[in-house]
């Protein structure tokens, strides 16, 4: 799937979550502006890039995250959204140690 092709799955996607029932070029940009910021944010957070076409908690919480730009409330997503963070990093974290622990079997 191509980035372009994949943004505007993504974009369909939070706004179908948020109820955005219009097409609107300024809105969409807006938007797709969020996406950018939350996916850096969530990125950074995770510490390394997540999958954000798929289920799961990078995509739930980039909705979010893109929600509460819109209503401009930013300052408190990462308070409200904490457990899930870090949750994100866990999983995240096992992931690699179960991978290691798995390449160190095979050495």
């Amino acid at each position: 799937m191509s980035g372009t092709v994949a943004c505007d799955a993504l974009l369909h996607d939070i706004k179908i979550a948020l109820q955005v029932t219009w097409d609107d070029t300024a809105t969409d940009d807006r938007l797709m502006g969020y996406i950018e910021d939350g996916i850096a944010y969530l990125n950074d957070k995770r510490g390394e890039p997540g999958d954000y076409m798929v289920p799961g908690k990078p995509r739930t919480l980039l909705k979010e995250y893109v929600r509460y730009a819109r209503d401009e409330a930013l300052d408190v997503f990462e308070n409200n959204y904490q457990a899930q963070i870090l949750a994100m990093q866990n999983e995240r974290g096992v992931s690699a140690y179960a991978a290691a622990v798995e390449a160190a079997e095979k050495t």
